[in-house]
Order: structure tokens, then C-alpha cells, then sequence
């Protein structure tokens, strides 16, 4: 796949230049765009905050500020729903309500991380081979590798909600379709991190398993795997913590877990609900992002 004519722009004014006037020229084009997007759209009045931001943003703190899991301790045991003529319609106990609710958010917790969890590994086993294929120091066939890292460059530059909506489609709603976007994206940003791996690797000990005559699988598991495994397992581990955030919205489009829990509260304007929803994905990433950074310092 062809570059864009920015990077290749990017590129040859930094070939021009060098040190810090070429840093200059890249900053300089940066800050260019950035004041072209904002002109553009300041020119087109689709900068306005809306009527009343103020009193909107105020409102909807309040409604944060007190989560629904609280109710499970707080709610009203008899909370009385009336007509608009004070004609009584039902009475339910909030607090079982919400302790029903938060075993629903518990199913979808944990769908959501085998979405991430399968999703990450299927882009991963996907993104090795093609990996391999694109790393410039092991010179695979030019069409080969070419044709690789056009798959490589369209996997990641398609968003995995993109992906969803296509594969709901073909198979249906459920996580499958969320695992399925999930590795077709992460592929993309797999591939380019495993073949950065392996283009680090010193190119004579890789020549000196050829030359007795080890064929490419040999190669690969003799020269190359042992060396850059503990970077492509750093690598797996940052996106799959990535994923786990990005899995959350798949419930947009029907793929199940966190992201079907946010939609419904959005649209029935139940933002303590959302609150206690967002608390867990909170929580949910910054447990795994934890645990990920103990792993990937133990492989130091």
C-alpha cells in the first residue's frame, strides 16, 4: 500500500534537513495542520458548545456524582412509580433492582475480557507469519513481503468498530463478531511490532544458522524466536490491554459485554448507571495494566 503524500513529504523534508532544522520543518508542518483543522472548522461554526453547556455539564456531574451501585445499600426499598396524575403504577425495591443489575454488569464484565483475551491472541498468531514476511533483514520475496505489509498497513488503519458492524453482518450478533474485529485490527498493530522486533536483531547470527544449512523454519526458531520473544510478549501484553479498553464499545454494534451495558444507559439517559458501568472499565484496565507491567518488568 502506498504512502500518503504527508509521510512522504514528512520524509523527504527530513532526508533535506538534519538535527534540528529538520525537527523544525516536521514541527512546523504540524502546527500548520493544527491551525488548518481549527479554521476549518471554526469557519464552518462547528465549534459551538450548544445552548446552556454550563447548566448541561453541572447537571450531568450531579448525576455522575452518585453511582447506581450505591443503591444496593441506599436505594428505596419501596420507590413508587406514578402517571403524571399521581395515579400509582408499580413499586420496586431499588435495592434488589441494583443488586440484579450488577450481577448482569458481572456477566458482561467477563465477556468482555474473553473478547479481548481470544481477540488478542487470534491477531497475534495472524500477525506473526506476516511479520515475518515484512521484516526487511530476513529478505523475503519482494511480492511476498510487499503484499504482507499492505495487509498489515490496511488491518490497522481500519478501526475494529469498522470491522464489527462488517462482521455482524456475516456472523451475526454476539462476541464472535467482536473477537473476529479484535484481531483483524490488533493484526495490523501485531505485525508491525513483531517485524520492528525482529529488524533489531543482529543480522550475522542469523546468517550464521543459514550457513549450515537450516532452511527458514529452522531459521526462525533457532535464530529469531528465542531472541525477540520476550519483546513480542511485551508487545501482546500492551495491546491486549489495549484491546480490553477498545472491547468495551463493541456492544455498539451488538457484540455483547461492557459496551451494550454503556449503550443502554446512554440512551435511556441513565447516567448513575453509566457512572457505575465506567467505574468497572476503570478499574477493569488499570488492574490489567498493572499486572502487565509486572510481567513485562520480570522479562527485563
Amino acid at each position: 500500500m502506498t504512502r500518503s503524500w504527508c509521510a512522504r513529504l514528512a520524509e523527504r523534508l527530513a532526508k533535506g534537513c538534519s538535527g534540528r532544522s529538520a525537527f523544525l520543518a516536521l514541527t512546523l508542518i504540524y502546527f500548520l495542520l493544527v491551525a488548518a483543522c481549527f479554521g476549518s472548522l471554526a469557519g464552518e461554526g462547528e465549534l459551538s458548545l450548544g445552548r446552556n453547556p454550563v447548566r448541561n455539564l453541572l447537571r450531568t456531574a450531579v448525576e455522575f456524582a452518585r453511582p447506581s451501585f450505591v443503591d444496593v445499600w441506599l436505594g428505596n426499598p419501596e420507590f413508587a412509580y406514578r402517571s403524571d396524575d399521581g395515579t400509582l403504577l408499580r413499586v420496586e425495591n431499588r435495592r434488589t433492582v441494583e443488586l440484579e443489575y450488577l450481577a448482569g454488569l458481572a456477566g458482561a464484565t467477563w465477556t468482555t475480557i474473553r473478547i479481548a483475551t481470544l481477540g488478542s491472541l487470534l491477531g497475534a498468531v495472524l500477525a506473526l507469519p506476516l511479520a515475518v514476511l515484512t521484516a526487511r533483514n530476513l529478505a523475503a520475496p519482494g511480492q511476498l513481503a510487499w503484499l504482507a505489509k499492505a495487509t498489515l498497513d490496511v488491518a490497522r488503519s481500519i478501526h475494529t468498530l469498522v470491522f464489527g458492524l462488517v462482521l455482524v453482518g456475516i456472523v451475526g450478533l454476539g462476541p464472535t463478531a467482536g473477537i473476529l474485529a479484535i484481531a483483524l485490527h490488533s493484526m495490523g498493530s501485531y505485525g508491525k511490532l513483531f517485524a520492528e522486533s525482529i529488524e533489531t536483531l543482529d543480522i550475522a547470527s542469523i546468517d550464521a544458522v543459514r550457513s549450515v544449512g537450516a532452511g527458514p523454519v529452522q531459521v526462525f526458531f533457532n535464530a529469531i524466536w528465542p531472541a525477540v520473544l520476550p519483546q513480542f510478549v511485551s508487545s501482546h501484553l500492551y495491546i491486549w490491554e489495549f484491546n480490553i479498553r477498545d472491547s468495551t464499545i463493541l456492544g455498539i454494534i451488538g457484540a455483547g459485554g461492557l459496551g451494550l451495558l454503556i449503550t443502554e444507559a446512554i440512551s435511556l439517559f441513565q447516567w448513575g448507571r453509566l457512572a457505575t458501568v465506567l467505574i468497572v472499565v476503570v478499574f477493569l484496565v488499570a488492574s490489567f495494566d498493572a499486572i502487565s507491567r509486572r510481567i513485562r518488568l520480570a522479562l527485563l
